[in-house]
């Protein structure tokens, strides 16, 4: 085999709790989010120049490098095909350091395991500084709960009782770094997150996992005037919006956007990553 072929879902964080530590499997997040059927689909082949292509164009995506670096992998021409913005809360980095890990395990020298490759996939991303939890989301799929903080080996993941018809919209207005967010201080937006999370995991349905989001987001003082104020239009039309973690992107589930006249994008929740054929793209 000189190609091999995976998908992971884009993942919009609503809340979370920051939970840094020296060792990057056991750093991570608490929080919950929603998984999306667009993401980012990855082809890794030993033909061709070797290095990292990004929708055509040669990048440098440090999560990817650490994780061919730790499969010990030959060289090899990783492309990845974003099917959502970069940079804009969906998740993007950590989507390509898990599609990459499971696609190149194929052609790398020891086999592993799924959860193997979601560690190694969340403790590069940890180490590049671009996320704390999508990955460990990314492999749920669906709406994700993120209970315990941590790759596979220390992480604890549950999911909403969601169906996967269930409709999620967006409107993107701009950028946020994760990398400035998580380099701060992040005890306001944690003791945010648990507040959240304890609500959710009491009432755990998507209209919480909303509401709880926004409260998170202005809490946290993340939330920008244009957000807040595409936020208050979509409740002045009886509906529900929150804040991508980390991004200036609103979101809501079913038409909460369409109805206050917005002109969104749109998914359905997402189901776990996975390596593919050439033919399931």
């Amino acid at each position: 085999m000189s190609t091999a072929h995976a998908f992971a879902p884009g993942h919009l964080t609503g809340f979370f709790g920051a939970y840094p530590d020296a060792d990057p499997r056991v750093a991570g997040s608490r929080g919950a989010g929603l998984t999306l059927s667009r993401g980012v689909a990855t082809t890794v082949s030993t033909e061709g120049d070797p290095g990292v292509w990004l929708d055509g164009e040669r990048a440098s995506v440090a999560a990817v490098e650490r994780v061919l670096a730790a499969l010990d992998a030959p060289p090899l021409r990783v492309e990845l095909d974003a099917g959502l913005p970069v940079g804009r809360g969906f998740g993007a980095s950590g989507a390509a350091a898990l599609g990459t890990a499971l696609a190149a395990d194929a052609l790398s020298p020891g086999a592993r395991t799924v959860a193997e490759l979601v560690g190694v996939a969340h403790a590069a991303e940890v180490e590049a500084g671009t996320g704390l939890g999508d990955v460990v989301a990314q492999a749920r799929g669906g709406a994700p709960v993120r209970l315990e903080a941590g790759g596979p080996e220390r992480g604890r993941v549950d999911a909403l009782n969601a169906p996967g018809s269930t409709r999620v919209e967006w409107v993107a207005f701009g950028d946020l770094s994760t990398e400035t967010v998580l380099d701060g201080d992040t005890d306001r937006l944690t003791a945010a997150g648990e507040r959240a999370l304890a609500a959710l995991c009491e009432t755990p349905t998507l209209g919480t996992l909303v509401a709880e989001s926004w409260r998170f987001a202005r809490a946290a003082g993340l939330a920008a005037d244009r957000v807040r104020e595409a936020v208050a239009r979509v409740e002045r039309a009886g509906g529900r919006a929150s804040m991508a973690m980390l991004g200036r992107t609103v979101f809501g589930v079913g038409r909460a956007l369409s109805s206050a006249g917005f002109d969104p994008e749109t998914a359905t929740l997402g189901a776990p990553a996975a390596r593919r054929g050439p033919d399931d793209f």
